[in-house]
């Protein structure tokens, strides 16, 4: 009893955090630490990335920015505990729900089919807040595609990955991750400007993402009932620029039954990515409908997994 009673108390904090995330979301008033990660990265970037050794200064600012996040959650968590039990728990709440992003994802996503619905121009201008590839001259299913896409991809950096860290290192190591995952949204493209400054934090990312992605697949594959949809995965998972996004997008491509994949536009140059699946339709509402509750199901399993590791830890 006292060891349900246990776990049930260091459980607490994450299931308080995720039902936190799907009520709230990632509300605009509140500040975000993931915004205080962004201007960090973007003075760095600004202030390093000319001249020499463009590689090592990029890997010296992604190495210390993600000690630093680190080492400063462990700390604060250490002096919420000296203070009070209940800081402890309030903080564990509050930085396990900025590292959550599932609610939010869906709901940019459900507003960006919304907007493709009245007009194309809209939908342009909605999908451009969730992938960072040049939407101007994006067709409709292209627009949709692009949200899909991102839907998939997210769920692994948005929720599994975070998950999967904090079973590992705690809240420390799910904030060092969300570092890691921001600075390969900043500086981790492969154009002329972040091709050595961003180098090292893309691969970085690559393998804090390498289980998560795949996991995110089975996943996936396991909340759709279509445990066959996992030899469309193994086909297509790595038939993908990245080595870890084309896992979760190909187990929703299988899914749905679609084509992803194509040529994209990064900051005026064109990136060819391979089609991922084989049949070209168009997709619908009731496509984004089914991909979120994909979404959600698997989200849930993850949850479940966590806890249960957590359990298994406690218990050995």
């Amino acid at each position: 009893m006292e060891q349900l009673l246990l776990i049930c108390y260091l459980c607490l904090p994450l299931l308080a955090a995720w039902v936190l995330d799907r009520w709230l979301g990632d509300p605009l008033w509140m500040p975000h630490p993931v915004v205080a990660f962004g201007r960090a990265i973007a003075w760095g970037e600004r202030h390093l990335n000319k001249g020499k050794f463009r590689f090592w200064k990029g890997a010296a600012l992604s190495v210390i920015g993600v000690s630093v996040v680190f080492v400063l959650t462990l700390y604060l968590l250490r002096g919420a505990a000296l203070y009070s039990p209940g800081l402890l728990l309030v903080l564990q709440v509050l930085l396990i729900f900025y590292c959550l992003a599932g609610t939010t994802l869906v709901r940019e996503v459900r507003m960006v089919f919304q907007a493709a619905d009245r007009s194309l121009e809209e939908g342009c201008r909605q999908v451009a807040r969730i992938v960072g590839r040049d939407t101007s001259q994006l067709s409709a299913q292209e627009v949709r595609t692009a949200a899909l896409e991102t839907l998939a991809e997210n769920l692994s950096d948005g929720v599994v990955a975070p998950l999967f860290w904090y079973a590992l290192l705690g809240v420390p190591g799910m904030l060092a991750y969300k570092m890691v995952n921001t600075l390969d949204s900043m500086i981790g493209y492969r154009n002329e400007r972040y091709r050595q400054f961003g180098c090292f934090a893309a691969r970085l990312d690559d393998v804090a993402n390498y289980i998560p992605a795949r996991l995110t697949a089975l996943l996936m594959v396991l909340a759709s009932g279509r445990l066959s949809l996992l030899a469309f995965v193994a086909r297509y998972g790595n038939q993908h620029a990245s080595p870890n996004s084309g896992y979760p997008e190909s187990a929703l491509a299988g899914i749905l039954d679609c084509r992803f994949g194509g040529p994209h536009f990064y900051f005026g140059e064109e990136v060819w990515k391979p089609f991922i699946g084989y049949t070209d339709r168009l997709l619908t509402t009731a496509d984004m409908q089914v991909a979120i509750r994909i979404n959600r199901r698997a989200e849930a399993l993850m949850m479940l997994l966590v806890v249960l590791t957590l359990a298994v830890r406690l218990l050995a």
